[in-house]
Protein backbone atom coordinates (compact mmCIF):
# COMPACT_ATOMS: atom_id res chain seq x y z
CA UNK A 1 0.00 0.00 0.00
CA UNK A 2 1.30 3.43 -0.94
CA UNK A 3 0.07 6.50 0.91
CA UNK A 4 0.19 10.09 -0.31
CA UNK A 5 -0.51 12.84 2.21
CA UNK A 6 -1.31 16.37 1.12
CA UNK A 7 -3.03 19.56 2.20
CA UNK A 8 -0.52 21.08 4.57
CA UNK A 9 0.49 24.71 4.50
CA UNK A 10 1.16 27.91 6.41
CA UNK A 11 -1.86 29.30 8.22
CA UNK A 12 -2.63 31.71 11.03
CA UNK A 13 -3.78 30.81 14.52
CA UNK A 14 -7.46 29.94 14.54
CA UNK A 15 -7.50 28.81 10.92
CA UNK A 16 -8.61 25.48 9.52
CA UNK A 17 -6.93 22.98 7.27
CA UNK A 18 -8.00 19.73 5.68
CA UNK A 19 -5.38 17.07 5.09
CA UNK A 20 -5.92 14.16 2.72
CA UNK A 21 -4.29 10.76 2.61
CA UNK A 22 -4.83 8.85 -0.62
CA UNK A 23 -3.99 5.16 -0.76
CA UNK A 24 -3.11 2.98 -3.71
CA UNK A 25 -1.99 -0.57 -4.27
CA UNK A 26 -4.14 -2.39 -1.73
CA UNK A 27 -7.63 -3.05 -0.45
CA UNK A 28 -8.02 0.19 1.44
CA UNK A 29 -11.08 -0.97 3.33
CA UNK A 30 -8.96 -3.59 5.12
CA UNK A 31 -6.73 -1.01 6.80
CA UNK A 32 -7.07 1.14 9.86
CA UNK A 33 -5.49 4.53 9.32
CA UNK A 34 -3.85 6.96 11.69
CA UNK A 35 -2.56 10.50 11.46
CA UNK A 36 0.67 11.14 13.31
CA UNK A 37 2.65 14.32 13.73
CA UNK A 38 6.20 15.17 14.62
CA UNK A 39 7.38 18.59 15.63
CA UNK A 40 11.06 19.58 15.63
CA UNK A 41 12.82 18.12 18.64
CA UNK A 42 9.80 16.11 19.71
CA UNK A 43 8.75 12.50 19.40
CA UNK A 44 6.20 11.42 16.88
CA UNK A 45 2.71 11.23 18.33
CA UNK A 46 -0.54 9.68 17.24
CA UNK A 47 -3.07 12.44 16.73
CA UNK A 48 -6.10 10.57 15.53
CA UNK A 49 -7.05 7.21 14.05
CA UNK A 50 -9.96 5.55 12.31
CA UNK A 51 -10.99 1.93 11.95
CA UNK A 52 -11.19 0.25 8.58
CA UNK A 53 -14.93 0.79 8.26
CA UNK A 54 -14.83 4.29 9.69
CA UNK A 55 -17.11 3.21 12.49
CA UNK A 56 -14.56 3.79 15.23
CA UNK A 57 -12.28 6.74 15.81
CA UNK A 58 -9.68 7.89 18.31
CA UNK A 59 -8.66 11.48 18.95
CA UNK A 60 -5.80 12.49 21.21
CA UNK A 61 -6.67 14.74 24.11
CA UNK A 62 -4.40 17.49 22.84
CA UNK A 63 -6.54 17.98 19.73
CA UNK A 64 -9.93 16.79 20.95
CA UNK A 65 -12.78 18.99 19.83
CA UNK A 66 -10.63 20.57 17.11
CA UNK A 67 -9.53 17.67 14.89
CA UNK A 68 -11.81 15.20 13.14
CA UNK A 69 -10.85 12.15 11.12
CA UNK A 70 -13.03 10.63 8.43
CA UNK A 71 -12.62 8.30 5.49
CA UNK A 72 -14.14 7.52 2.12
CA UNK A 73 -13.25 3.95 1.25
CA UNK A 74 -14.76 4.30 -2.22
CA UNK A 75 -12.13 6.96 -2.91
CA UNK A 76 -9.33 5.29 -0.92
CA UNK A 77 -8.96 8.48 1.08
CA UNK A 78 -8.75 9.47 4.73
CA UNK A 79 -9.23 13.07 5.78
CA UNK A 80 -8.03 15.06 8.76
CA UNK A 81 -10.09 18.17 9.41
CA UNK A 82 -8.24 20.58 11.67
CA UNK A 83 -10.03 23.56 13.16
CA UNK A 84 -8.94 26.29 15.56
CA UNK A 85 -5.30 25.63 14.79
CA UNK A 86 -2.68 26.69 17.32
CA UNK A 87 1.06 27.30 16.96
CA UNK A 88 1.67 24.10 18.93
CA UNK A 89 -0.01 22.16 16.12
CA UNK A 90 2.96 23.01 13.90
CA UNK A 91 4.52 19.75 12.75
CA UNK A 92 4.97 17.36 9.87
CA UNK A 93 1.83 15.29 9.63
CA UNK A 94 2.01 11.69 8.44
CA UNK A 95 -0.70 9.23 7.59
CA UNK A 96 -0.12 5.55 8.22
CA UNK A 97 -2.09 2.38 7.55
CA UNK A 98 -2.20 -0.98 9.24
CA UNK A 99 -4.00 -4.14 8.17
CA UNK A 100 -6.73 -5.22 10.54
CA UNK A 101 -8.82 -8.39 10.72
CA UNK A 102 -11.29 -6.64 13.00
CA UNK A 103 -12.79 -3.18 12.91
CA UNK A 104 -10.40 -1.81 15.52
CA UNK A 105 -8.98 1.65 15.91
CA UNK A 106 -5.77 1.31 17.89
CA UNK A 107 -5.01 -2.37 17.65
CA UNK A 108 -3.31 -2.60 14.25
CA UNK A 109 0.37 -1.95 13.79
CA UNK A 110 0.97 0.78 11.29
CA UNK A 111 2.99 -0.78 8.51
CA UNK A 112 2.66 1.68 5.67
CA UNK A 113 3.56 5.35 5.90
CA UNK A 114 3.06 8.38 3.73
CA UNK A 115 5.74 10.97 3.11
CA UNK A 116 4.37 13.66 5.42
CA UNK A 117 2.95 17.11 4.85
CA UNK A 118 4.10 20.22 6.71
CA UNK A 119 1.61 22.21 8.76
CA UNK A 120 2.82 25.53 10.12
CA UNK A 121 0.61 27.70 12.30
CA UNK A 122 1.78 31.25 12.85
CA UNK A 123 0.88 33.22 15.94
Amino acid sequence: VQLQASGGGLVQTGSSLKLSCVASGGTFGSYAVGWFRQAPGKERELVTAISKSGGGTYVAGSVGGRFTISRDNAKNTVFLHMDSLKPEDTAVYYCAAGYSDVDAVLGPSYTYWGQGTQVTVSS
